[in-house]
Parts: structure tokens; sequence; C-alpha cells
């Protein structure tokens, strides 16, 4: 699923575009979680094609984002990042938006329209 169409999906506005070609690229899996060491332990292929979906808004998110290459963090109940955060993800390359639905409906909405699970 085109990153732009997961945007749309899940009505997430922007927090930072920090890779414009990321918009046009194919994420095939979602993973859902706020402990970030289930996301360590548990994706291990496809990192680059997955998207991060949590509520956690903190720079341990932006660090283990960046350590599995995890292009795409989309953040639940519309949280929001504060502007040293913003400035980290810019620096790792990240793109960061925002949807004001619950991990649960997000995560919902972007399996009914075919974005696969980690397995």
């Amino acid at each position: 699923m085109i990153a732009r169409d997961i945007v749309n999906i899940v009505d997430a506005k922007p927090l930072l575009i920090s890779n414009m070609g990321h918009m046009d690229k194919d994420y095939e899996h979602a993973f859902a979680s706020d402990l970030m060491s289930d996301v360590l332990a548990l994706i291990q292929n496809n990192q680059d094609t997955t998207v991060l979906v949590t509520g956690l808004c903190n720079s341990q998110v932006l660090r283990t984002a960046e350590m599995m290459d995890i292009e795409m963090v989309l953040f639940v109940r519309g949280k929001e990042l504060d502007a040293s955060h913003l400035m980290l993800a810019q620096d790792l390359n990240i793109n960061l938006f925002s949807t004001k639905y619950t991990m649960y409906e997000a995560c919902g909405l972007l399996y009914k329209n075919g974005m696969g699970a980690i397995q």
C-alpha cells in the first residue's frame, strides 16, 4: 500500500515529511505496539516496508525505527511530538503522521484496505 494511501485511509495529518520519496513507497506491513522491545524482537524481515503504529511519543520510538530501518511512523489518538523529536526524526529521515483513530481502529482500517500484518 502506497504511503499516500495509508495517510488517506486513516485520515492522518503529517507531523514531519522528511523524505518526499517515501510518500510514493509501497509499504507491505503494519506493526502496532507501544512496547519498543516488541518491535525489536518481533520484526525480523521487511523492516523497510513496515509502518510502525504506536501511541508512544518519545525518542525511543524514533531510535527503534532507526535501528529497524522503519521509515514511516503513525501515531494514534492524535498524538504529536515536540520540536526536539521532530528534529531528530528529520535527521533520521523518518516520516511521521498522526491520526485521531485509536490503535485498534487505525489497524482495522489498514487491514480492511489490504495492509498485511507482520508474520
